[in-house]
């Protein structure tokens, strides 16, 4: 597996696949041909689908900014590798293909060239099941997070604090900012309200209020193009520093115990990346919000004193009661029902702590089992579910949306 680094990344919003990806590679290839007279840039499947909702072109647009390019949309069409394909061209001043670059947006703002395999990526972890992990820990006494750090070495952890920061900084942005969320939907920002309103609530309404307004105060962040922290998506941002930020309020807890979370939260999904994936284009929100979740659920655990096995535990529950989740952004964009769903998300999974921490850990399905059943769940969700914004939620909106036009032309003919 790789570094923890690759999961985690700062960045803007709203999608680290479709906008910090395609942002990423438009760079590179810039770097490879700055002296061209135009650029084609092409967009396949789940990348074309809802790419201007996720301001894919903006964000290609801004990079080739004073340049000829244009970019092509087919979301009909899917390259081999994965869903969210692009391809790069470098044209003569006649139009003329000069040099192409194929390059796939895998989840969580990485990217993969033609040619290429996961496989081919720096390693950084020897192991690549949880239940390897177990057993080296349970053989030497270490804990998740000692274990990644002798893995990543000892700078990971000026890493991971400046990862942190930045998850403060948005939830600190994040419930001071109001206002309507551009993208047509009339969304407004609530996370300034919600957290009013735990203030002036009952103390057992003040839990479900407080991690309410952390995970809207990022979420509405990334939804308005603000600067968050993929984890493991833009998506599924506002999950685990929702936790983090509760758990760092109201647990006791440290700095130095926040980072040893994040990095146990790291492992976690590092292990859903690469035995199943991240990618929403791939096996639906599962791999998103589902891994968020997870992550999660494993952090606070550890911040209450778990041991290994209930933090396993935890991260399980947080997976495996997400499964099947669709992703069905409406007009594909990250706010419906991307905003809310982080929410819930955050709440789940500090009840999935709760839980583990009243076991002794042991439980039937292991997590290696979930993170497997979550890879074949999200094969055999047809593609209208996994962020084509062709289906579920997308497309009864769009229903309704029609059919509500279709009444006021009636009202307003004669």
């Amino acid at each position: 597996m790789e570094s923890i680094r690759e999961l985690y990344r700062i960045g803007v919003g709203p999608s680290s696949s479709h906008t910090m990806a395609p942002k990423r590679a438009a760079e590179l290839f810039l770097q490879r041909h700055p002296d061209g007279a135009a650029y084609r840039i092409t967009l396949y499947g789940s990348l074309a689908a809802t790419g201007k909702g996720h301001l894919t072109d903006k964000a290609i647009h801004a990079t080739f900014e004073g340049r000829e390019h244009e970019i092509l949309w087919k979301p009909e069409n899917r390259l081999p590798l994965y869903s969210n394909g692009m391809l790069f061209e470098v044209l003569s001043d006649k139009g003329r293909s000069l040099d192409s670059w194929k390059v796939y947006s895998t989840g969580g703002g990485a990217i993969l060239e033609e040619g290429q395999t996961p496989e081919d990526k720096k390693k950084t972890y020897n192991s690549h099941r949880m239940r390897e992990i177990l057993e080296v820990c349970q053989k030497s006494g270490l804990s998740f997070w000692e274990y990644v750090e002798n893995a990543e070495g000892k700078e990971i952890w000026d890493y991971l604090r400046e990862i942190w920061h930045a998850m403060k900084a948005s939830i600190e942005r994040g419930l001071h900012a109001e206002g309507v969320i551009e993208g047509g939907l009339g969304i407004r920002r609530q996370a300034w309200a919600y957290h009013q309103k735990a203030f002036n609530s009952a103390a057992h309404l003040k839990r479900q209020g407080l991690i309410a307004a952390y995970a809207l105060a990022v979420s509405e962040e990334n939804a308005t193009g603000g600067t968050i922290v993929t984890a493991p998506t833009c998506g599924s941002c506002g999950v685990l520093p929702a936790s983090l930020y509760y758990a760092l309020h109201n647990f006791n807890s440290s700095e130095m115990s926040i980072l040893r979370a994040l990095a146990t939260a790291g492992l976690i999904g590092n292990l859903v990346k690469h035995n199943a994936s991240i990618s929403g284009a791939e096996v639906g929100c599962q791999g998103e919000v589902g891994t968020a979740c997870s992550m999660a659920a494993a952090a606070a655990t550890q911040l209450l004193g778990g041991t290994i096995r209930q933090i396993e535990y935890a991260a399980e529950m947080g997976l495996e009661h997400n499964l099947g989740l669709t992703c069905d952004p409406v007009e594909g964009l990250v706010q419906i029902p991307c905003i809310e769903r982080n929410v819930f998300a955050a709440t789940q999974a500090l009840n999935s702590a709760d839980y583990a921490m009243l076991s002794d850990g042991s439980h039937r399905i292991s997590f290696d089992d979930v993170v497997s059943v979550m890879k074949q769940t999200g094969q055999d969700l047809p593609s209208l579910y996994r962020e084509t914004a062709s289906g579920g939620l997308a497309k009864a909106y769009r229903r309704r949306k029609n059919k509500e036009a279709e009444a006021q032309v009636r009202k307003l003919t004669p």
